[in-house]
């Protein structure tokens, strides 16, 4: 689906709170439903809102008119301050989702992969204005983190969780375990033979995005 030319983009400063944050916006239609944030994975391992998965996330909200904030964590790229463990981490995407509220006023989608997603869902699942949760990528253990989702059994949002069938940080049968736990509305995307970073399966990967909003956003 595509509403015409809305991938003018600019650059924003978002006041952090430990600073500014680095943020691309990329526009969407005057009459959108909906605005967007998406969050990148962990930063210590190479995460930025330039990754790959983030910006099919991107493309995928964008092309229903919707207008998409994705921003780099404290101490990543231009971003002020320093990587705090996931613990900060949750304010920031706080700052970006008010940033959204009052550049747009209109109600939000979240969208968070990997690190981004265990982060960001934090604070989507408990925000009123946030209408439905993407969870791309969701891990489950990597390099020594163990994540833990117990706040997602009071998220009655719409949730969509998209992985790889072969994802090095989550088996598909955890996370169907940790979908099962949690309430309606929700549905689980397994991409066949996609990795983490969905690597020779991007395209397949997005338009999966794009077929649960237009199926739970759109109608």
């Amino acid at each position: 689906m595509t509403h015409g030319p809305h991938s003018r983009i600019r650059s924003v400063d978002l006041h952090g709170p430990v600073g500014r944050l680095e943020a691309l916006l990329n526009f969407g239609a005057e009459d959108a439903a909906y605005a967007a944030v998406v969050t990148h994975p962990h930063p210590l391992f190479g995460g930025t809102m330039h990754n790959k998965v983030v910006f099919h996330a991107m493309k995928a909200l964008n092309s229903f008119g919707y207008p998409v904030l994705r921003f780099n964590f404290r101490g990543t790229g231009a971003s002020e301050g320093v990587h705090d463990n996931g613990r900060g981490e949750v304010d920031d995407v706080r700052a970006a989702l008010e940033y959204m509220k009052s550049e747009f006023k209109r109600p939000l989608i979240f969208a968070g992969f990997s690190f981004g997603a265990a982060v960001g869902m934090q604070v989507a699942c408990l925000d009123p204005d946030v209408k439905a949760v993407i969870s791309i990528g969701t891990p489950m253990q990597a390099e020594n983190r163990v994540y833990q989702y117990n706040f997602l059994r009071q998220c009655d949002k719409p949730k969509l969780f998209i992985s790889g069938d072969h994802d090095q940080f989550a088996r598909p049968d955890e996370l169907a375990k940790l979908v099962d736990a949690v309430p309606e509305p929700k549905k689980l995307v397994l991409i066949r033979d996609g990795d983490h970073f969905f690597a020779g399966h991007l395209e397949e990967y997005r338009q999966a995005i794009e077929e649960w909003v237009r199926e739970i956003l759109v109608g």
